[in-house]
């Protein structure tokens, strides 16, 4: 049986929308994330050829004669074009020819873009669309939009908590639906660890020239220690034997394939004081567990170490917000030189801000809100609503546009 089948995508009909009007459609995420069985459906329903470059003729053909394969398709799916950038330029070439919309549907689970000589030659001819691991909204089959609501000033209700445990289990096995289909958290890691050596022995020699393979996994680890702090990339780097410009590499190089984002911080210009780190936050919170080994039981023993990966599910859940809304959004962090914080600041094409600050506990104290009040009196007018999520079920209006709701209400009506 397959998992991501039985859950809809709240992608698909951004996808339908875009191929009637665009030529080439990309669909780029991480791998395993339901990719392939969202585009074969949409082949099957279209009548569309599927090809794939997880096929070694296929392959072979694309990178021995990509012009030739290309002429000989009419309308097409082409899957993992990460493997074979040559066929982008014979793409182009076809599509400078033929400018009917929905001619392409491509799938890449590096980021293509970012592959050199790619972004200009299908520079207005494409469209890129993101399909990150399941939400909790797509696995509770709801179609609320957490961020548009917001901006809305509507926080979605949550009818269906997840509390204490709940929650936990929830965020400890994220939103992979291979990982999601394991019946046990012992079978979940056991797939996670598979997954991640499978992505650095196969993917990143398509993306990049890697020598020391054996480093990455060990530097991936380090990351995973500072997920959701801001991130000193020679410190960390020294500490598994890489210089700073190596270590920045390899982030960049994990950033194509999907594990995780830099997140810049939030600014006024005037404000110089800000300290201007990236943070670094993986996009799925049951791959950061495992790879911390993070367990139920280790979760019980010592609640402290929940708190980073709680962030971390919070803005993997409000990244797949983001890529499905009918705004625009940016996600970034505040941070300032006097350590107030708020964990997700989230900006509007029009410059209105929604601040979200993650709290493992299930009660709010008046401290919590620290970093969320200050960031309010900062942004003045633009500052649209700041929300406290926490581990409860009501929703409670805390002064001055500032609420406390349920982590629940993430996937919430």
């Amino acid at each position: 049986m397959n998992m991501a089948s039985l859950f809809p995508r709240r992608i698909e009909p951004r996808i339908a929308e875009a191929l009637l009007d665009t030529p080439v459609v990309l669909l780029a995420g991480p791998r395993q994330a339901g990719k392939t069985t969202l585009v074969r459906h949409i082949a099957d329903q279209r009548g569309l050829r599927y090809l794939t470059m997880d096929d070694a003729l296929t392959l072979l053909s694309a990178r021995e004669d990509p012009v030739g394969m290309i002429r000989s398709l009419d309308r097409a799916v082409i899957d993992e074009i990460q493997r074979s950038p040559q066929l982008l330029l014979a793409i182009k070439k076809s599509v400078d020819e033929d400018r009917r919309p929905g001619r392409f549907l491509l799938t890449g689970s590096a980021n293509v873009m970012a592959l050199p000589t790619v972004a200009d030659s299908l520079a207005g001819r494409m469209e890129t669309l993101s399909l990150l691991p399941l939400s909790q909204s797509e696995i509770e089959s709801r179609s609320g939009n957490w961020i548009d609501s917001a901006f809305a000033g509507r926080i979605l209700q949550a009818d269906r908590p997840a509390l204490g445990n709940d929650l936990v289990e929830r965020v400890l096995r994220g939103g992979y639906p291979e990982a999601i289909s394991r019946a046990s958290a012992k079978r979940r890691i056991a797939w996670a660890r598979q997954y991640i050596d499978a992505i650095i022995q196969r993917d990143v020699r398509d993306v990049a020239s890697i020598e020391k393979l054996d480093q990455l996994p060990r530097f991936l680890r380090a990351l995973a220690q500072t997920a959701g702090q801001m991130c000193n990339y020679t410190q960390l780097a020294g500490q598994v034997g890489l210089d700073g410009k190596t270590a920045s590499r390899y982030v960049g190089v994990f950033e194509q394939m999907y594990l995780l984002r830099r997140i810049d911080v939030w600014a006024r210009n005037r404000l110089n004081r800000v300290v201007k780190t990236p943070k670094l936050q993986f996009i799925d919170s049951g791959l950061l567990a495992a790879l911390l080994d993070l367990t139920f039981d280790a979760v019980h023993r010592d609640r402290t170490r929940f708190g980073n990966v709680l962030e971390t599910f919070v803005f993997g859940e409000l990244l797949k917000h983001a890529t499905t809304a009918d705004g625009d959004y940016r996600l970034m962090y505040y941070r300032d030189a006097d350590k107030f914080e708020v964990d997700v600041v989230i900006e509007n094409a029009a410059g209105q801000l929604v601040a979200v600050e993650v709290k493992a506990a299930a009660t709010v104290k008046e401290g919590d809100l620290r970093g969320l009040k200050k960031l309010a009196s900062l942004a003045g007018s633009p500052f649209q609503m700041g929300v406290l999520l926490y581990d409860g079920t009501e929703t409670m209006p805390l002064g001055g546009g500032i609420w406390a709701a349920p982590l629940s209400s993430l996937w919430g009506s």
